[in-house]
């Protein structure tokens, strides 16, 4: 989908992918993981991030559409958590800037239907990034769709396994299908090396 039609989805408040509700599976880790820094990277309207905050991490979620943005920042601030949960609108592959925030190195990232949507190179790039932004030890978990059509990589383990080597190393593999979508997908659990 093209980011012009993200865009129009946001403004037109017509994302089905944007539940308001927190996977069980990002809710587990949270429980499990010390409180610390976290980033959401491609956030959407910000409800994991805000989930997070209202539990004492700091956390920072990144998107490219200036909506769902506009729209975390002011659920933030209605959750009384603006102060910890923190938005920008940036692309994944491009958070140089981030680095030297008072937040990185991050603890804990997550990703929940953006990696899955990149090109093969903005893939890449962006597990690069990941691997400069988070700390040795930091848990990483990923939602992907494993194949929609013949444009999308199979978001396998082995797959997932070879885009983070050698920064990453994958803790967990849980396969099924997307409820809403009818999608095969995935979720990975990886933790930083």
């Amino acid at each position: 989908m093209s980011r012009l039609r993200f865009w129009w989805r946001y403004f037109r408040h017509k994302t089905p992918w944007d539940t308001n509700i927190t996977p069980p599976e990002i809710v587990a880790l949270a429980e499990r993981l010390p409180v610390g820094s976290a980033i959401d990277l491609g956030c959407g309207t910000g409800t994991n991030v805000i989930y997070l905050a209202q539990r004492g991490w700091r956390a920072v979620g990144v998107d490219f559409a200036p909506n769902a943005i506009g729209i975390a920042r002011r659920k933030a601030r209605r959750a009384g958590v603006d102060a910890f949960a923190k938005f920008y609108v940036s692309d994944v592959t491009k958070l140089e800037w981030l680095e030297s925030s008072v937040y990185a190195p991050f603890t804990f990232a997550m990703d929940i239907g953006c990696l899955h949507a990149l090109s093969p190179e903005a893939q890449r790039a962006y597990a690069a990034q990941l691997a400069r932004l988070t700390a040795s030890g930091a848990t990483y978990a990923l939602y992907a769709h494993q194949r929609r059509n013949q444009m999308q990589f199979d978001f396998t383990a082995e797959h997932v396994e070879r885009l983070f080597k050698p920064h990453f190393t994958l803790l967990q593999a849980t396969y099924s299908t997307d409820t809403s979508s009818g999608y095969a997908s995935g979720w990975y659990e990886l933790r930083r090396v």
